[in-house]
């Protein structure tokens, strides 16, 4: 490290409030040197995420800074003009922001937004632009850039919105690039992949990172220093491998322990959930003059039973079905056939992104009541007691009745989606992603909330995820999904002790350590994840299995039982049908 780019001194950052100021981030010091790392990790209202926006200055108008300076390659950055920074947003320093969502303009298509800072920064000719904006987008994994270019946020994934803010904070190769949970709403192969990105760019251009994560893992895979934050102060700091193997203040020896106990079998055989042959489909914007509609295939044939009390996990790389499932057996989507029955549940929804699905002009104490209104609660002081109720329940003070969504951290907004998720009573809940934002903290007490919820309430949850060490965790049953189907189903210790299919295999060897790898027949694959292809015209793995044979091309592979009588494992694979095993050889 040749010198400091990035130099905070004591910065204090408050927000007014009746009783006076409330410091959200107190006399933090920190420094990023030329070509480093650095990570910051905390728990949600730790302000790690204030610090950042303090950096890029974004901070809302309620946010005081009171002391302290913010130096970038030797520039005061605190008191700057509007115009001013302009000049280096974007430029000498980007920013990755955690809810994608929120942070592209739903009206601008994605080629506009990506190329944004090069016509603001650069001489270039919008050929010229929409070129390195392909070449960005193709370099974050994403298939069929210069298709991408012309669709807007909505058309595209969660994690594709995630890649495509990448894509935008590291076309100008700026010298400060701050990842605020980069990788959080990205299955764990796309978040290797990105990681692997972000470690290649910071190797290629010698940008600094100033890397935001709750994932520890992460935080020890990408990071050379790392400081943790509880409460607004820095409470630790150093080598980051040394910090996370050796931690010495107790706080982040919680974080490093941080993990909930593995949920117990569920016994329960009365179906609460039945799909048979489910097909959903996406309806395309029909050309101008076109009296056709252009369905694309999102949802192949999937069936398969939810069961009273269960909790069954759906994994799967971005844009594989998962969300589009939930979607549909809420009743979010129509375009679909097949059997979709629920005994006359009305299943509740807790989002991936929370921001999206919180009214931001309502108080939360206000969104928490909608539900019970709905129910005939007419007496205005018991639904109060009942909000109150659930904010204690899900961690947060009963005072949060009277802020805002846009008040409340992103782990924060998170937990008030899964309280008003469970303010119906209904007792199928389908939660797509529901910790994915949070912290390790949060996200293990918020884990045991639902654990102790579903065990008092006999709740039924479809958890939706690509973490596969919270899905092994939580659930009892998992459903592996790869572009629309359903290519392995199981128990979870089943699946876990003995993946079958390849794809499958590799979402597993993702997740193994550097040791693990070593001993580990891993499976070797495309990286990038090929779009949906309608038809039935071979397997949807072939594009990317090793081990494809001219069957595979030509014909889809059915899900065979594999497993033994009371425990089946359903596997969707031409080999594994005809009882082969694949081994490093192969």
């Amino acid at each position: 490290m040749d010198k400091e780019l990035l130099k905070i001194e004591n910065l204090t950052i408050g927000f007014p409030t009746k009783s006076g100021i409330h410091t959200v981030v107190d006399h933090v010091n920190l420094e990023v040197g030329k070509g480093e790392i650095v990570g910051i990790v905390g728990e949600s209202g730790s302000g790690k995420s204030m610090t950042s926006l303090a950096v890029m200055g974004l901070l809302s108008e309620e946010a005081q800074v009171s002391e302290g300076s913010i130096q970038l390659n030797g520039q005061e950055l605190l008191g700057m003009s509007r115009e001013e920074r302009r000049k280096i947003q974007g430029k000498n320093m980007s920013m990755i922001f955690q809810e994608p969502m929120t942070s592209l303009n739903p009206v601008m298509k994605i080629g506009t937004q990506v190329g944004e800072s090069l016509k603001l920064h650069t001489d270039l000719d919008k050929e010229a632009i929409r070129g390195r904006v392909i070449e960005a987008l193709a370099s974050v994994g994403l298939r069929n850039p210069e298709l991408l270019v012309d669709q807007y946020p909505h058309e595209i994934s969660g994690g594709m919105r995630q890649r495509v803010m990448i894509a935008m904070a590291i076309i100008n190769h700026p010298d400060l690039i701050i990842a605020d949970e980069p990788t959080t709403a990205l299955d764990v192969t796309v978040q290797a992949q990105i990681l692997n990105l972000l470690k290649k760019i910071h190797r290629d251009t010698g940008s600094s990172i100033l890397f935001i994560s709750h994932d520890l893992n992460v935080i020890k895979e990408v990071c050379q220093k790392v400081v943790v934050m509880y409460k607004g102060v820095i409470v630790e700091r150093g080598d980051a491998k040394e910090v996370l193997k050796h931690p010495k203040h107790e706080y982040t020896r919680k974080l490093v322990a941080s993990m909930p106990d593995q949920v117990r079998k569920s016994q329960n055989t009365k179906k609460l959930l039945e799909v048979q042959d489910l097909n959903v489909y996406y309806k395309e914007n029909k050309k101008l003059f076109s009296s056709k509609d252009k369905r694309k295939h999102i949802i192949h044939g999937m069936s398969f039973d939810l069961y009273e009390g269960e909790i069954l996990g759906v994994v799967g790389e971005s844009g594989c079905g998962k969300s589009t499932l939930a979607k549909t057996i809420v009743g979010l989507n129509r375009e679909y056939d097949g059997k979709l029955e629920m005994d006359h549940l009305k299943p509740q929804m807790v989002f991936q992104d929370p921001f999206s699905s919180l009214n931001p002009a309502r108080k939360i104490g206000w969104i928490l009541e909608e539900p019970l209104k709905l129910k005939g609660i007419k007496d205005k002081k018991q639904r109060k007691e009942l909000v109150n109720q659930m904010l204690t329940e899900i961690g947060l003070d009963p005072s949060f009745a009277n802020r805002y969504a846009r008040e409340l951290s992103g782990g924060q907004r998170q937990r008030i989606s899964i309280g008003l998720s469970l303010m119906r009573g209904e007792k199928l809940i389908i939660a797509d992603e529901p910790v994915s934002a949070l912290d390790v903290t949060v996200q293990s007490q918020i884990l045991r909330l639902l654990l102790k919820l579903h065990d008092e309430k006999n709740l039924t949850y479809m958890f939706i995820s690509h973490d596969l060490n919270v899905v092994h965790h939580m659930c009892h049953r998992v459903i592996v999904m790869y572009l629309g189907r359903i290519v392995e189903m199981a128990d979870v210790d089943e699946l876990y002790d003995h993946p079958c299919h390849p794809y499958t295999r590799m979402l597993f060897d993702s997740i193994l350590t550097d040791e693990e790898k070593e001993t580990t027949d891993s499976v070797t694959v495309n990286e990038i994840l090929p779009e949906t292809v309608d038809g039935d015209g071979g397997c949807p793995f072939y594009g990317r299995c090793r081990y494809a044979g001219e069957n595979c091309l030509s014909e889809v592979p059915t899900l065979t039982d594999i497993g033994t009588p009371g425990h089946p494992h359903l596997v969707r694979c031409e080999r594994i049908a005809y009882g082969e095993k694949y081994t490093a050889a192969d």
